[in-house]
């Protein structure tokens, strides 16, 4: 078969990728005039490069961006690296963090892990791919990860909670005031057997709003009358929730680290128990997903900004890679109460 028959029918019998090489074979021109062809201002004459591309156009050729982008020193990949997506808040706001970045022409490498908990694992296995900035979110970045990151000018940004590491960007909620918030709620509105569910222990923000629960309780001089930990997840939620309230001593009011659990847990109140939520059990969440204002749920809860997080995640990647030497940025949001009806 000839070279041309076997190129024109490369999608039917061969179903590998179309190279430049194809097109030069074809074309009658060098790999590199194939190349230049391609490059915006590029010295090819205008009779050779329409030739070119029309061959191109034939064999439904399209030039590797990656390794355009390793020759030009722009890749243009930002790196995402996230625990697993069964947590809705760090779905969304990966989501909207991927579209952001394709909107200044980005392209995002995801990397989701199996655990809530990213690590350094992940990390260095994505330093593999010509990165121009990195993004963790919430995950554990120790000195010597980030100093791996750095001498390959990979800008790193920490999503999900501060380090203080020079040379990397990092911002979270504060979840000890977020807590606080939630705890001096309940007590103003006369609830005193309050108990709490936690996510995965291991988790910084987890142990951040735990402390925050706690210093708050102890302040009005009391303790918590139940504790348990989940995993971020309904059925968490539910399953704590439902030990919880059959004890003797039922709480009358938890205190929920994200808005997963604390639709579980009122599910498990309102609709298996048949208890009256908020006359009875008050529950107020962490996060203020969507879902939480859904009506079926109005679920009372402390708002970590989505919209403000990603547009900070953005702007720390903008920033250095304008000035990639420039000091580092702990940024930290926020928190506030979103009153709605479970409490």
């Amino acid at each position: 078969m000839s070279a041309t028959l076997r190129s024109e029918n490369a999608g039917q019998e061969d179903r590998r990728r179309v190279t430049a090489f194809d097109v030069a074979r074809l074309a009658g021109v060098s790999r590199s005039t194939v190349s230049r062809s391609f490059t915006a201002g590029a010295p090819v004459s205008p009779e050779k490069r329409e030739r070119i591309l029309a061959v191109a156009e034939r064999l439904g050729y399209r030039p590797n961006a990656l390794a355009a982008g390793l020759n030009s020193r722009s890749s243009n990949l930002v790196a995402v690296v996230t625990g697993s997506l069964a947590n809705h808040y760090d779905t969304v706001v990966t989501g909207q963090l991927v579209e952001r970045l394709s909107r200044i022409g980005k392209w995002a490498v995801l990397v989701a892990g199996s655990s809530s908990d990213p690590g350094s694992r992940e990390i260095l296995e994505v330093l593999g791919y010509p990165l121009e900035a990195m993004v963790v979110r919430a995950g554990s970045v120790d000195a010597e990860t980030a100093s791996k990151c750095l001498k390959l000018n990979v800008p790193l940004v920490v999503s999900g909670r501060i380090v203080d590491i020079e040379g990397v960007d990092s911002l979270g909620c504060d979840n000890v005031a977020g807590a606080r918030i939630a705890v001096e709620e309940m007590l103003r509105t006369g609830r005193r057997r309050i108990g709490y569910i936690g996510g995965e222990p291991a988790l910084v923000s987890e142990q951040e709003r735990c402390a925050g629960f706690r210093s708050a309780l102890a302040e009005a001089g009391m303790q918590p009358v139940a504790m348990e930990w989940s995993d971020f997840t309904f059925e968490g939620g539910f399953a704590s929730a439902s030990r919880m309230l059959a004890r003797p001593e039922r709480p009358d009011a938890l205190f929920c680290c994200n808005d997963a659990m604390a639709i579980g847990a009122l599910n498990a109140a309102r609709d298996v128990l048949g208890l009256p939520v908020p006359e009875e059990l008050a529950i107020i969440g962490f996060d203020d997903i969507d879902m939480a204002s859904w009506a079926c749920f109005n679920l009372t809860t402390v708002r970590n900004p989505i919209d403000r997080t990603v547009d900070e995640i953005m702007r720390l990647v903008v920033s250095r890679l304008a000035e990639p030497a420039r000091r580092s940025e702990m940024v930290s949001l926020t928190p506030a109460l979103v009153r709605r009806g479970t409490h």
